[in-house]
């Protein structure tokens, strides 16, 4: 069979119409009253096979390609031009031509005449490697004698050097063949397209929907070429009324778009001001989108009898304001990992401190890598041929044509690109470590110098001088003992946000404490009073700040959105798990160091005792800022649906500042007990012992926040390093505080953990509270493997659960 309808085939044709167009029928034929996919028609890989033997090329391909080495790249170079060159100048046997003929008029009277034209290999597409990129597509493609034309030059994408080289790279060694999909035209150089993955593409965190986009037709994007939107989904959430669970986005640059061309057909044309300062999709039509892919997702899963993540390309129609599907296929990289298996890549700390950062730009794959620079701008140019295993590939953007170079580089950088760029797929799928979309490396970084590429600290890569020591940490998660009959739970301390999801899978708990202060300090990094009172801080402060907040509503939107997203990345990850969120305890010198703090902090002598926590939330000078961080939490939980996030009052001094803190969060929107609404207090303070059964009345736990009692109860200064040796944690002063504060919870029916340093720091310290009974010790996360291991089950035999201190000294 030559051709066919798209609506005609399915997942059971692959080898007659490929992959790409095997999915795309399927979706058509099972999943159109969910999402739309655009229609047309197939030629088939018999087709192909007839074309080829028409042209007596069949045997001359395979003759040219059997002695050929891939790693010899002139060579490979040489072969695949000269087999493409025969390929194009081939000719259509009279009966096919007349077929497509026939076929593109009955598509034309219905779809109009401009058509997208793709490959469809088939070999491509399956859940073990995705071939992307690998074959060639054109758009806004009208006329027969062009569709012809077109569908050749697909057939002899076949044969580029880069589809050859991956072939051999993903052990296809059989012959392979392809099909092309001649489709309809989706109008989104009038709006937007792009690529969602129903998988976090990097960590592999399988409960949120990653969604890039720019402007106009998808080349650029799927290319690489520009630094897209980007769009994270909790997808649990998803169709729950009276939520949007649209967890975080993030404004690419979109410089550029293609669009309809008069003469070529398309052309590239730079985008403008405005449309580089708002997002390519609102958040309903993100939403849609990502119900989209949920459904797909689902839909593989049962047809492969497994999980089955996806990876899509999308477009909006500009005409009809329509979301389109264009391709779907198996996700290929964490499809085939060990979910428990856990690797964690670690920069060696005091050599990364004294080590200069060159550029920073998107995190691909969690690893790093080092090597020489190697700055390539086409893989024709002579530096190609100098490439050497181990160098670390340096260009403005990679396409299929650059894999037979990543795969010898130690680790990729380009100048443009988002996560679901080809550099970033492919780099993925070779394991390869990569930052993409830094704007400047081509200019930053020297030929020649040895550079270290890191993509393991969270969504922003750094490319460091240098070779930086680090070190690779992996544990089998599903091996690691749990704390069975032990009245202990262990959570865990969460710092930043942007790399959370790789902890989605530790066997803890939940989150004892996630700190505002880093959301606010690295992602925001703006002092929030310079936000809420413009008029006082000068006019280059107000222009950063305005840019920092391009694409929201407001400067005051973007505060609050930017801290929700931070928190909301935590609570899902651990979702329905609980996750308790301590507001901002930075210091006046702290605060001094964002963004237009010098104008609204106080200079003082000893700042950690001075105008921190509760002091400031209902302070004058400070009452509107903390209304921000509560109309966060209230997003985070009321809008996008996280009501497992918890909240914390950090330094609260008296009674008195628990009533006045509680009151001005409930002026806020925020009332403990309402929507479930859980409100735990920092126990930090001697005063916060002594009076602990009074606290107890107006909160729902205690997490005792260790460094600052052991502080405050022994008169020292955390700071001062000619302190350290007089006490810690362990003093029997500290010991009897804790004990006191643990009874009195368990006196007054409430929760009470452990956050502080100590427990990770001193295993005898960690004893102790365990032998107290306190309800929860939470973790760094790189301390939880090692308490869970050493408090394996035959160890806490010696470990007294219960609530009956056995640290009581005679005078209490």
């Amino acid at each position: 069979m030559d051709t066919k309808w798209l609506h005609e085939t399915g997942l059971t044709e692959v080898e007659l119409v490929g992959g790409k167009n095997a999915s795309l029928g399927e979706m058509i034929r099972n999943l159109q009253h969910v999402v739309k996919v655009p229609g047309g028609f197939i030629v088939t890989s018999a087709a192909f096979k007839r074309f080829l033997a028409y042209n007596a090329l069949d045997q001359h391909i395979e003759t040219s390609l059997a002695s050929l080495d891939t790693t010899n790249l002139s060579d490979l170079l040489l072969r695949s031009k000269h087999i493409r060159d025969k390929v194009l100048g081939g000719v259509f046997p009279t009966g096919l031509r007349e077929e497509i003929t026939t076929k593109y008029s009955e598509f034309c009277s219905t779809c109009g005449q401009d058509v997208a034209v793709r490959s469809s290999g088939t070999a491509e597409d399956m859940p073990d490697a995705s071939f992307a990129g690998q074959q060639d597509t054109f758009l806004n493609v009208c006329g027969i004698d062009a569709v012809l034309d077109r569908i050749r030059a697909c057939f002899a994408s076949l044969y580029t050097d880069r589809a050859i080289s991956y072939r051999k790279q993903m052990g296809y060694t059989q012959n392979v063949s392809i099909s092309v999909c001649v489709q309809k035209m989706v109008r989104s150089d009038r709006a937007c397209s792009g690529v969602a993955f129903s998988i976090h593409p990097d960590s592999g965190f399988e409960k949120v929907i990653c969604i890039t986009g720019s402007y106009g037709l998808g080349e650029l994007i799927v290319g690489g070429q520009v630094k897209p939107d980007e769009f994270l989904v909790f997808k649990p959430l998803l169709g729950v009324a009276d939520r949007a669970p649209l967890i975080s986005k993030t404004l690419g640059h979109k410089t550029h778009k293609m669009v309809y061309a008069d003469v070529e057909r398309t052309a590239v044309v730079e985008t403008t001001n405005d449309e580089r300062d708002h997002f390519c999709l609102s958040d309903a039509e993100t939403l849609k989108l990502a119900e989209y892919v949920a459904a797909i997702e689902t839909y593989y899963s049962i047809v492969y009898g497994r999980a089955c993540p996806v990876d899509v390309e999308w477009a909006m129609d500009g005409e009809s304001r329509e979301l389109y599907i264009v391709q779907a296929r198996p996700e290929t990289v964490h499809s085939r990992r060990k979910d428990t298996v856990f690797t964690e890549y670690v920069l060696d700390t005091a050599a990364t401190a004294s080590a200069a950062i060159l550029c920073t730009g998107i995190s691909v794959g969690a690893s790093i890598g080092a090597g020489r620079v190697r700055h390539v701008r086409s893989i024709h140019d002579e530096q190609s041929l100098r490439f050497e295993d181990g160098d670390v590939l340096v260009t403005e953007y990679t396409d299929p044509t650059f894999e037979p170079l990543m795969k010898k580089a130690a680790a990729i950088v380009t100048d443009k690109g988002g996560r679901t760029s080809h550099a970033a797929i492919v780099s993925r799928e070779m394991g390869k470590t990569a930052v993409v979309g830094c704007e400047n490396a081509t200019r930053m970084l020297v030929e020649g110098a040895v550079v270290t590429v890191s993509a393991s600290q969270g969504d922003i890569g750094k490319i460091f001088d240098g070779r930086v020591p680090f070190t690779t940490n992996t544990v089998d998660l599903g091996a690691l003992p749990t704390l069975n009959g032990c009245a202990t739970q262990i959570m865990m301390n969460v710092g930043n946000p942007s790399d959370v999801f790789k902890y989605a899978n530790f066997p803890v708990a939940g989150v004892g404490l996630a700190r505002e202060e880093f959301i606010i300090a690295n992602t925001i990094g703006v002092h929030p009073n310079a936000i809420l009172y413009p008029e006082r801080v000068s006019e280059d402060v107000r222009a950063s700040i305005r840019e920092r907040a391009r694409g929201y509503d407001s400067e005051r939107t973007y505060y609050v959105r930017k801290l929700a997203e931070g928190i909301a990345r935590i609570s899902a990850t651990f979702y329905p798990r609980p996750v308790i969120v301590r507001f901002s305890d930075f210091k006046s010198n702290e605060y001094r160091d964002l963004l237009g703090g010098s104008v609204f902090e106080p200079v003082e002598e000893n700042p950690m005792i001075g105008f921190r926590g509760c002091s400031r939330y209902y302070s004058a000078d400070f009452r509107e800022a903390f209304r921000m961080e509560c109309e966060a939490i209230r997003y985070v939980r009321e809008h996008i649906g996280l009501d497992n996030t918890r909240v914390m009052l950090p330094f609260c001094r008296t009674v008195a500042e628990c009533q006045k803190t509680l009151a001005c969060m409930e002026a806020s929107g925020l009332k403990r007990g309402v929507h479930g609404l859980q409100v735990y207090l920092m126990c930090e303070i001697p005063s916060n012992v002594i009076l602990a059964d009074e606290f107890c009345k107006y909160v729902d736990g205690f997490s005792i926040g260790s460094n600052d009692l052991t502080q405050l109860c022994l008169g020292l200064d955390r700071d001062s390093g000619a302190l350290t040796t007089v006490g810690n944690e362990t003093d029997p002063a500290v010991k009897v505080l804790i004990s006191m504060a643990i009874r009195a919870c368990k006196r007054a029916g409430v929760k009470i953990g452990i956050c502080g340093q100590g427990p990770s720091d001193i295993p005898a310290f960690a004893d102790f509270l365990l032998a107290e009974g306190i309800d929860s010790i939470s973790l760094i996360p790189d301390s939880v493997r090692d308490f869970l291991v050493r408090l394996s089950p035959v160890e806490q035999s010696a470990v007294n659960p219960v609530a009956e201190s056995v640290f009581a000294p005679t005078f209490l």
